[in-house]
């Protein structure tokens, strides 16, 4: 027994050996493989234990170089570095080691007494004075770890903050910011937060006109001689702060060069010229409209200088759209007046643009096809920034059926947008965002055919507004939407399968969908941030025909159906939300979740919700281990896609819950796996799918499906090959529904991140 347990134990620890001694194969004599580090905090009495962890955590933030990275303990990438050796060429060796591999990271004297300067210089400047960090080093082996241990005293707490009493405009302005101070009586000193202060001070006084203030020119005066570990904090004006910088300033001129180049005589005399709204515009060929600048600028001849309105103006130009480079500059007038000439130097953006793009897709399902779009920008339509797009589209897709037998599916269509940047009607926004709303009207045709079986005649149109709240938050209200889905040309012998599929005939109602939708958005990814959680938040409400159906009377379940032009409307509520959930354990290490689902209503003139406006499951975006668009709804199961032609499957509810985890391996290739759950669901009993209705029992019709992915990319775009398996499949009997259907596996190509 004992000689077993002894074999055993050898068996595990000759693997352990190895890998130790792989790690540090390649040192020379006297290097040692930097292990990492220890920060010990030997604190007062009076410091809790989760303020020691904090402390603890941000010393050791600070400490550089970082250690070789390790997953579950292991140093993969200084394991290959290590086994390919020194490659003699640009061969595969070469690629492991350089590509895939890391170099080991070496321990460094110099740098462990760089780093205990580093923290002791951070301890003072979180009101540790006088206290001590000392350095120690533990060897195992090859390796080294750095051992720092802080042995503090009590903290510097601040006594009393003394800001400027003198009789200048100046000195009476940073008074009066005081009560709002971030220097609080009672909290400890730190630096970080003197320098926010004189921050805040200074962005302050820029909105009040100081336009030549700077933050050093305030200096805050710490006295800590008082005893008893407290500290004065008394913030002057330093006594070597230029005279103009004493003075708040107002706008003189504002004039716009809105046609600007590197040829353009700038030093032009503005006085005699003619002024539109207060504005100077020298535009000689006339390319915009003098009111789009009244209504992007923010300044104003007379007023105080601001330099939040400066921000707001410059990001207002920007996001026109029709610029592409966009400058200021302040000149002090040459008077005793205190007041600036303000300049805007506006170099314009190609008005035209045209892009093809070309696509083409394999289906797991045996389908093949392609699509080629046509994409034309004009940025400058009418003079005053508006945006004319038009794109134009052709599709193909040919699915086997087996047996000879096949299926062709073509679109084309044609899709234009006008985007105005104002809001066109009698409703007024707010517009001293950084965002300049939009007006947007939008038109489309898209004719579809399936083989010889039916056609449909889509058009659409529609007029929303559209403005950002802020750089992460962005509300679309669509006021009117009309769309009317026709179908002709359907044949007898499928008009036969409509007459007893419920589904298939829901898919080709000729029905008006008229109504407003609203959708709001908000994503913090679009800030630039360093931040460990991030999220994404979009809701929808999509509303049709609902004040006209009550207004008429319309009930078609007791035979009054209305319709407009002959074609009865759609009445009903709809409503989707998705949440996103992304945490970084570093810019490449991310571990992403989302909540999706949503439900529709119909009611008086409508039985069902109309086919474009129902949910799916399944997907490359959606539950991976599933066809797209073919999982549910509920416990229904609509056949196998590889044996047959299965239609799209409907549901009135939807919820899906997805996590990731993606990583890099090297150079452009990332990889992932991931979990994905959910199911659609009728709201009303379907005779033609049974067990497709929502109910109680909706927990134990949840679909699972588990994979993985590799990623390429490539900056411009991210290219994503996903594998999905099924593991839960609802349609099976209770007690049995938990697999591993390794047989009907997904393989799913897709350009981007799935959410």
């Amino acid at each position: 027994m004992n000689g077993s347990i002894i074999r055993i134990l050898c068996f595990i620890a000759l693997p352990v050996l190895f890998y130790s001694c792989s790690e540090t194969k390649s040192l020379e004599e006297g290097q040692y493989l930097y292990d990492g580090a220890k920060v010990i905090i030997k604190p007062d009495s009076a410091m809790s234990s989760s303020g020691s962890k904090a402390l603890r955590r941000e010393l050791k933030s600070l400490l550089r170089p970082k250690p070789n990275g390790s997953f579950l303990g292991i140093r993969f990438k200084l394991l290959l570095y290590n086994l390919a050796g020194t490659p003699t060429g640009k061969g595969l060796r070469y690629f492991i080691r350089n590509k895939m591999g890391e170099p080991p990271v070496l321990a460094s004297y110099s740098a462990f007494e760089k780093n205990r300067a580093v923290l002791q210089n951070r301890l003072e400047n979180r009101g540790y004075f006088k206290d001590s960090v000392l350095l120690d080093t533990v060897y195992k082996g090859k390796k080294l770890t750095a051992v720092y241990t802080a042995e503090l005293g009590k903290q510097y707490l601040i006594r009393n903050v003394i800001y400027p009493s003198g009789p200048d405009s100046l000195s009476l302005e940073i008074a009066r910011m005081a009560p709002r101070s971030l220097l609080k009586t009672g909290e400890p000193y730190d630096l970080d937060v003197i320098k926010n202060e004189r921050s805040r001070i200074d962005t302050r006084l820029k909105q009040k006109g100081y336009y030549y203030f700077s933050q050093d020119n305030l200096l805050v005066r710490a006295d800590s001689t008082i005893g008893d570990h407290q500290v004065d904090m008394n913030l002057v004006i330093k006594n070597s702060t230029p005279t103009l910088a004493l003075q708040a300033y107002r706008i003189n001129d504002v004039v716009v060069f809105a046609d600007y180049n590197v040829h353009v005589d700038t030093s032009i005399q503005v006085s005699g010229l003619p002024k539109y709204d207060g504005y100077t515009i020298i535009d000689q060929n006339k390319k915009f409209k003098p009111s789009l600048f009244s209504r992007a600028l923010v300044f104003k001849s007379g007023d105080l200088y601001n330099r939040r309105a400066q921000d707001l103006s410059l990001n207002r130009l920007v996001s026109l759209g029709v610029f592409k480079f966009v400058k200021i500059r302040f000149d002090e007038k040459d008077t005793a007046e205190k007041k600036l000439n303000a300049y805007y130097y506006l170099t314009p953006t190609e008005k035209k643009s045209i892009r093809f793009e070309i696509s083409a897709l394999t289906q797991s399902n045996d389908g093949n096809g392609g699509q080629l779009s046509v994409n034309w920008r004009n940025r400058n339509t009418f003079r005053g920034a508006e945006l004319l797009t038009a794109t134009a589209y052709l599709g193909f897709l040919r699915q086997n059926l087996g047996q000879g037998n096949y299926t062709n599916t073509s679109k084309l269509g044609v899709d234009v947008s006008l985007f105005v940047p104002r809001i066109i009607g009698p409703f007024k926004f707010q517009e001293n965002s950084g965002f300049i709303p939009k007006t947007r009207f939008n038109a489309g045709y898209e004719y579809y055919n399936q083989s010889a079986e039916y056609t449909l005649n889509s058009f659409k149109a529609g007029f929303a507004y559209l403005w950002k709240q802020s750089i992460i938050k962005e509300h679309t209200l669509e006021i009117i939407r009309v769309n009317l889905v026709n179908p002709t040309h359907i044949d007898s012998l499928f008009q036969l399968q409509l007459d007893t599929n419920v589904v298939l005939a829901r898919s080709l109602q000729k029905t008006f969908i008229i109504g407003p939708t609203y959708n709001f958005n908000i994503n913090t990814l679009l800030r630039p941030n360093r931040n460990k959680n991030n999220f994404y938040f979009n809701a929808n409400i999509d509303l049709s025909a609902n004040i006209l159906g009550i207004a008429s009377g319309a009930n078609v379940n007791s035979g009054i159906e209305k319709k407009i032009f002959d074609v009865p409307y759609a009445q009903y509520v709809r409503g989707e939300i998705d949440f996103r959930h992304y945490l970084s354990f570093s810019q490449t290490t991310v571990l992403a979740s989302r909540i999706t689902g949503g439900m529709g209503y119909a009611y008086g003139n409508s039985t069902t919700m109309p086919f474009i406006k129902e949910f799916f499951a399944g997907g490359a975006n959606d539950i991976r281990a599933f066809r797209s668009r073919s999982l549910g709804p509920g416990a229904y199961y609509a056949g196998n896609q590889d044996t047959a032609y299965i239609p799209d499957q409907p549901g009135d509810i939807k919820m899906v819950f997805n996590t990731e985890f993606r990583f890099k391996l090297f150079s452009i290739v990332r990889w992932a796996f991931f979990a994905d759950a959910g199911n659609t669901w009728t709201l009303k009993y379907d005779s033609s799918r049974v067990g497709s209705q929502f109910s109680k029992d909706w927990p134990s019709q949840i679909a699972v499906g588990i994979g993985t992915g590799l990623r390429l990319d490539i900056s411009i775009l991210l290219l994503r090959l996903d594998l999905g398996i099924p593991v839960r499949e609802p349609w099976l009997a209770p007690g049995e529904r938990w697999v591993f259907d390794s047989k009907n596996t997904v393989l799913n190509f897709a350009i981007g991140y799935p959410f």
